[in-house]
């Protein structure tokens, strides 16, 4: 789990050639053009944004084949933000209907931020390959113990922030936070279902070994934190303390 800068997201050669040959594939000068891309900005968004540039990704079912998951998720979030702008609202999906909620102006803005835009990119990105980790800790004295946990083990992640080093927390808070979110964002019937079952809504059972938490908790979690991620000295070194 890696903590950085996300004030500009890092395009690779292959992400590099992707946009130029979809966005201006008659272009003599196709090196000069990338190193334009990689210095500038604005032309560096106006690439991502292009039209042909998200048909193209969009048409292509081998599309990871060919550029990085992070540049992936930028393109769509751009394209979103783009059609955001000719709504007057969003669908909130419950376990039974979806409800309009006139909120595309404040979704808008909020994903103007350039920062919090390429921030939720490079975290969608990061639940396309789930890691395993070993960690050693001392366990007795003169002995140590071996935990094993991945990256979306949202429970032993919240164990492992109460015993890592003060210096390695910041990786963990954000991990955990980003796991809440991503499971109410794009998987909020999970959490409900697991939760309760769906017909009757009464509660499941707590089974030994399996923790059950519900969507409000999700969010209480993921709260408290983005907020410990905020407040920690790594966060400002990183400038995303405004982001969580």
């Amino acid at each position: 789990m890696s903590q950085r800068n996300l004030t500009r997201l890092h395009l690779s050669e292959r992400d590099l050639d992707f946009l130029v040959d979809t966005a201006h594939p008659e272009a003599k000068d196709q090196y000069r053009l990338r190193q334009v891309i990689k210095e500038d900005e604005g032309f560096r968004d106006s690439f991502i944004e292009d039209e042909r540039v998200f048909r193209r990704v969009v048409a292509n079912e081998e599309v990871f084949l060919r550029i990085s998951a992070t540049l992936f998720f930028e393109i769509l979030l751009r394209r979103t933000v783009k059609d955001l702008k000719e709504l007057s609202f969003t669908l909130e999906k419950t376990s039974t209907m979806k409800i309009p909620v006139f909120d595309t102006k404040e979704v808008v803005e909020l994903l103007a931020k350039k920062s919090l835009l390429q921030y939720l990119a490079d975290m969608l990105s990061s639940f396309t390959k789930i890691e395993s980790y070993t960690v050693l800790f001392p366990f007795r004295q003169g002995s140590w113990r071996q935990i094993r946990f991945s990256d979306l083990d949202l429970f032993s992640l919240m164990r492992l922030c109460e015993v890592v080093e003060d210096e390695h927390k910041l990786a963990f808070y954000k991990r955990v936070a980003d796991i809440c979110l991503f499971i109410l964002g794009i998987f909020p019937d999970y959490a409900e279902r697991e939760y309760r079952y769906p017909l009757s809504g009464q509660l499941r059972p707590q089974l030994r070994g399996r923790v059950r938490i519900g969507p409000e908790e999700y969010e209480k979690e993921g709260r408290k934190f983005y907020g410990m991620a905020a407040e920690h000295p790594s966060a400002k070194e990183l400038e995303l303390s405004e982001v969580f």
